[in-house]
């Protein structure tokens, strides 16, 4: 296991919880995740388990770059393993389930989801430090390419 945490509220200042809620309506304070990696044939294998969420619900989710912050954009962008040289991307040939490590789900009844991602590359090291759960599933059109809507939790995890 890489990491694991309850959502907990922002801290006013300093050190963060493990895991962040910005958003307690839809990740409910308590709601918890597990992020689990381990080497694939020469790439990864990346699991993404939550529990507590919002039931029969559809969320994006993605490895970020940075650790999870008071605030939703602390944790940067997402991790890409050939980084788009235009910012902000929205380019599908960079931000693609390939290049990236896309974790979208959708809840059960329970408001408990599993998702699995396979991607053949790994981690630079210290350059991918969180999941971030967002409010919509991640869409793939041009302009708009791995976009999926506002930040609502993170998760520390630091991928190598």
């Amino acid at each position: 296991m890489l990491a694991s945490a309850a959502f907990a509220a922002p801290a006013a200042s300093g050190k963060q919880p493990a895991g962040v809620t910005y958003n307690t309506g839809l990740v409910p304070t308590g709601a918890q995740a597990i992020i689990k990696a381990k080497v694939e044939d020469g790439g990864r294998e990346i699991t993404l388990a939550v529990s507590g969420l919002r039931p029969n619900r559809t969320y994006g989710s993605h490895v970020h770059a940075k650790a999870c912050g008071a605030k939703p954009a602390d944790s940067g962008p997402h991790y890409q393993d050939k980084k788009d040289p235009v910012q902000p991307w929205a380019d599908p040939a960079y931000a693609n389930k390939n290049n990236e490590v896309w974790l979208d789900f959708t809840t059960n009844a329970k408001g408990e989801a599993t998702m699995t991602s396979h991607v053949k590359w790994a981690f630079r090291k210290g350059q991918a430090n969180s999941v971030v759960i967002h409010a919509n599933r991640t869409s793939t059109e041009p302009g708009m390419a791995g976009m999926a809507g506002d930040r609502l939790a993170c998760l520390t995890a630091p991928f190598s």
